[in-house]
């Protein structure tokens, strides 16, 4: 090949490899700008997301949860502020040094950070909590540690003012700020307000930065006021207290309502639990008695007997039933008094609290008459308190309802009641006949209510029901001092499997206070006392005495059975 030939070649192979790179070079000028377009006009969202993905996180603002108050004002639920430690386990790094202080701090064990960080890591999770709200302090010495990863929620814990003493009625919440048990659990809703939402950014070490954007608003929840008044709670849970402490029983409720409105003045349980500290709280000690256990309510329900019988017609005031000789045989059952009260009127008969007497009333009227009758007063009824968990109770099925079971309904077995439904009742006696729902939630007007009896007929039980307190009568010790009080004991031998168990009763007592101008119904059950004072008028009827002594005073109710000596100094 000649020189010339050669060099043509080369200049060939030049220009080329110089037209190759030209386009090369094109290519990529021309790519560049398509990708930068793509970014920057076309699809600028993607990277912009990334961006954000790696440094920009969406944090919940809790709302500030609403106070739960007596009818007074006074806390007995409301909310804290404090903080929650958590990590990003995509982001968190830590040397042992650190890890060790963090652990120290927060009162846990290296290992379960180090296992929270791995299964984090794992489940590509974002967010996880090392600790739940922990006191400001603690959190600003978290914060010192300067650890990447680890940040700091406001959170709010709530605290219970009054403690043991109404945390049946109150309940409590989860550590999610959820209502889990009692008017907590019934209001959440409105109690809870609306969480909001706030933009945080990182920076590169993966620190959020402060401040932020807010992104929702939160709305806090509204507070809820009780019927119930902290004073007369805190009467009614230290002498049920005392009194299930004096006894050695198992376990005591009491409940106070307004006779007029429905409305739940106190609620107290025994045992209790502080609901400040749940650390080894068990489960059974959780349950509100007064609403949830069901009993049997023996004597305390014979003026609702009584009252059937008046409405019948079939008796009068003045109507005398021969109970001698203190048996009364009803096919194979023997209903028996305490003694021969022999011939008595009504009055006598609530007094002496006579099975006789009430069994012959119950089997004289209608079977529907007096299961309607027992209805009207409550009985196999929801309150309409709606408190979570509440029983309904059991009337007897009227179908299949014989004699016997009759009879001994008529003095309290064969139903099953609560002690809240039991109070509801007795309104029925004391606001002259005018059956109304209960009601835990304060509300500007009185529950709406509809009349079962004539207030003459409870207007004429009801002052048979004095004599039960007065001298002779079954609860003597339920007396109140220049008060007239209208009421009836009960001791109950406990069901047990295929009977009734010798030795464990139920003491109770019902009453109503003024008798003359009511005011309240209280009703007080013992859960099986221990020792010789087991009747309802000895273990029950004291702690009505006390609580109503001191209720009297505190509401500021007056007088209905000053002496005229009193009363006259007191005009002068």
């Amino acid at each position: 090949m000649s020189r010339n030939k050669k060099r043509q070649t080369l200049n060939h192979v030049g220009a080329w490899r110089l037209y190759l790179v030209r386009v090369v070079f094109v290519s990529l000028i021309l790519g560049l700008a398509w990708r930068l377009a793509d970014i920057q006009v076309l699809n600028p969202e993607f990277l912009r997301n990334q961006g954000d993905a790696r440094h920009v996180r969406h944090v919940p603002i809790p709302a500030h949860r609403g106070m739960i108050l007596d009818r007074h004002g006074e806390p007995l639920a409301i909310s804290t502020p404090v903080h929650s430690v958590w990590f990003n386990p995509q982001d968190m790094s830590a040397d042992s040094a650190q890890l060790t202080q963090l652990a120290k701090l927060l009162n846990i064990r290296v290992s379960s950070i180090k296992k929270k960080m791995k299964d984090g890591t794992k489940k590509q999770r974002e967010f996880v909590y090392l600790k739940r709200r922990v006191t400001p302090e603690l959190a600003e010495k978290v914060k010192q540690l300067k650890i990447n990863g680890v940040a700091l929620q406001r959170e709010y814990k709530r605290f219970y003012p009054a403690g043991e003493v109404a945390s049946h009625l109150v309940g409590f919440n989860n550590v999610d700020d959820e209502g889990q048990e009692g008017l907590e659990l019934t209001h959440n809703e409105t109690l809870k307000g609306v969480s909001g939402l706030k933009r945080l950014l990182r920076d590169s070490r993966g620190n959020y930065v402060g401040g932020g954007e807010q992104i929702k608003a939160s709305k806090d929840g509204e507070n809820i006021s009780l019927t119930v008044d902290l004073r007369l709670q805190y009467l009614t849970y230290q002498a049920l207290k005392s009194a299930v402490k004096k006894h050695h029983a198992k376990a005591g409720t009491a409940v106070i309502l307004d006779v007029n409105t429905g409305e739940v003045l106190a609620m107290a349980n025994q045992p209790s639990f502080n609901p400040n500290n749940r650390k080894g709280l068990k489960q059974a000690s959780l349950r509100n008695r007064a609403v949830i256990d069901l009993f049997e309510p023996g004597s305390t329900v014979k003026p609702f007997t009584v009252a059937s019988g008046l409405k019948s017609g079939l008796y009068t005031t003045k109507t005398t039933i021969d109970t001698h000789p203190g048996r009364f045989k009803v096919n194979r059952l023997v209903v028996k008094d305490h003694r021969d009260y022999g011939v008595i009127d009504l009055a006598t008969l609530i007094q002496k609290s006579s099975n006789v007497g009430s069994s012959k009333i119950a089997l004289s009227l209608k079977p529907e008459q007096l299961w309607q009758d027992f209805s009207a007063f409550g009985m196999g009824t929801l309150s309409g308190g709606y408190f979570p968990g509440e029983s309904m109770g059991r009337m007897p099925d009227l179908s299949s309802w014989k004699k016997v079971e009759r009879a001994t309904f008529s003095y309290g077995y064969g139903l099953n009641t609560s002690a809240l439904q039991l109070a509801r009742g007795y309104t029925v006696l004391a606001n002259g006949g005018v059956l109304r729902p209960v009601s835990f939630a304060k509300s500007d007007t009185a529950p709406v209510g509809h009349r079962v009896f004539s207030s003459d007929i409870m207007d004429a039980v009801r002052t048979m029901m004095t004599s039960v307190v007065k001298t002779g009568g079954t609860a003597s010790k339920a007396a109140v001092e220049n008060y007239t009080v209208a009421g009836k004991t009960g001791t109950i031998k406990k069901a047990s499997h295929g009977g009734y168990a010798e030795g464990h009763y139920l003491s109770l007592f019902a009453g109503i206070i003024p008798a003359n101008n009511p005011r309240l119904a209280m009703v007080v059950m013992v859960d099986d006392p221990q020792g010789k004072d087991y009747y309802g008028g000895l273990v029950a009827a004291p702690v009505f005495s006390e609580v109503m002594t001191g209720a009297m005073r505190l509401l500021n109710i007056a007088p209905d059975a000053m002496p005229e000596s009193r009363m006259l100094v007191a005009q002068k």
